[in-house]
């Protein structure tokens, strides 16, 4: 039975018309709007000051320039009590002012008050005799009052206050006896209504791109960092790749290179080769993972320290003048290092290249007992800067090299206008060779 009657119900809200739906719809943002909530106190914050005029007001005044929608609200209250002094001289001429100053407030119940006493006191000829009349003081307050409204709520609201107040006036003449003709004041009601409302989608729509650009700045950023993160991950691949190969010849040859090795230790080897392999294998799986669709593997072993001589006359042939200062032992350091030390100075000429046309780059490299030390330091631009979209993603593929390693970075301008990269990669002293050792 109560599956039945459900069914019952069900059907007949599924055969309600459009048209009810429609007007059920339309009620329930009324309520919304203008019956949730009324008594409720909701103060008008101060402005924002992040605007195109307000950045300009001097810092001194600024902190009163916030509350300038609160004066401006409260001297248009003045203005309504000076109309119905105007008018009647009667003590019944502070309530529409005050009516005004709640909107600060109290906005919703301001326009229901507003409404009220337009009923109470607009209508003078029907409830008050001669001087008492404050026609004008309550059509200037309600007007007032919807506009500061729906500046304060949204345009749904200010629609529905402009209806409400379109058919009280329609059926004041019956209730009252009383018609002054208010075509002309709704007229202008509706256009401030219409400009208030577009101040406002316009100043939502911006707010919304505002947040827009800056999530995507976030999530720009984010795939820079894994785009870096892949090529970093890509180039060390072939670093530990070439590691496996050798770890599994050399367990392939070792025991021919001693006669008649134990069974234990032949076994050992064939353990140790295969673990290689499979290594290998997996690595092979983790490249196809990070692998883009254009990318190529390389034809050549990933560069070290010792190419770096060929990037310098590279980066002459393009047009930037640079030196190299090395101190220290030179010797060979594990390949990742290798890598990363020639990947940081080759980004940082690269943006001395791109940023700083017309300069000069110096490349300094030190050999120290815990690590490597690199500074790259370039002058101040000579030519005309270009703009360009990618700045600063070469500084977070540098990071990104240093962090791997566990190392120190730091970048920023010079005192003479250039740009200058410090970095250290700390090599243990077990994982270091001196130079022409093998690998």
């Amino acid at each position: 039975m109560t599956e039945t009657l459900r069914d019952v119900r069900g059907g007949a809200g599924a055969a309600q018309s459009p048209e009810i739906r429609v007007a059920r719809g339309l009620l329930g943002t009324l309520r919304e709007d203008l019956f949730t909530g009324v008594l409720d106190s909701r103060p008008l914050p101060p402005m924002r000051l992040d605007g195109p005029v307000a950045r300009r007001v001097p810092a001194a005044l600024r902190p009163y320039a916030a509350w300038t929608p609160h004066a401006v609200v409260l001297f248009v209250a003045l203005i309504v009590l000076l109309v119905g002094l105007a008018d009647t001289g009667s003590l019944l001429a502070v309530v529409p002012p005050a009516v005004v100053a709640l909107t600060l407030l109290r906005p919703v119940l301001a326009w229901w008050l507003s409404l009220a006493q337009m009923a109470l006191l607009g209508a003078g000829a029907g409830l008050f005799v001669g001087s008492y009349s404050l026609e004008g003081s309550a059509l200037t307050t309600h007007v007032a009052v919807v506009t500061v409204v729906a500046a304060r709520t949204r345009g749904r609201t200010a629609l529905w206050m402009w209806v409400l107040t379109a058919a009280y006036c329609m059926f004041r003449g019956v209730l009252t006896g009383y018609d002054p003709g208010t075509g002309p004041e709704l007229m202008l009601l509706a256009a401030l209504l219409l400009v208030v409302t577009v101040v406002q989608v316009r100043a939502s729509a911006r707010q919304e791109v505002a947040v827009q650009q800056s999530v995507t700045a976030v999530e720009r950023d984010r795939r820079t960092l894994l785009e870096e993160r892949t090529t970093i991950a890509r180039e060390l691949h072939d670093v530990v790749a070439h590691h496996m190969s050798v770890v599994a010849i050399q367990a392939e040859a070792a025991p021919y290179r001693v006669e008649n090795p134990p069974p234990e230790l032949e076994q050992a080897f064939v353990t140790i080769r295969e673990n290689a392999v499979s290594a290998l294998a997996e690595l092979r799986r983790v490249l196809g993972v990070v692998r883009a669709e254009d990318y190529e593997a390389p034809d050549a072993p990933q560069p070290t320290l010792a190419e770096l001589d060929g990037l310098l006359a590279n980066v002459r042939d393009a047009g930037l003048t640079v030196d190299k200062t090395v101190t220290g032992a030179v010797r060979t350091l594990p390949q990742g290092v290798e890598l990363s030390a020639y990947r940081i100075v080759q980004e940082a000429l690269s943006n001395a290249l791109r940023h700083a046309p017309g300069s000069t780059a110096r490349v300094e490299i030190g050999y120290v007992l815990g690590g490597l030390g690199l500074r790259i330091v370039n002058t101040a631009a000579r030519g005309l800067v270009k703009p360009s979209p990618g700045a600063g993603h070469g500084l977070t593929g540098m990071r990104e090299r240093v962090a791997m390693l566990s190392g120190e970075m730091t970048t920023g301008p010079t005192a003479d206008g250039g740009y200058e990269v410090v970095a250290f990669l700390p090599v243990p002293a077990a994982e270091a060779e001196p130079a022409g050792a093998d690998l």
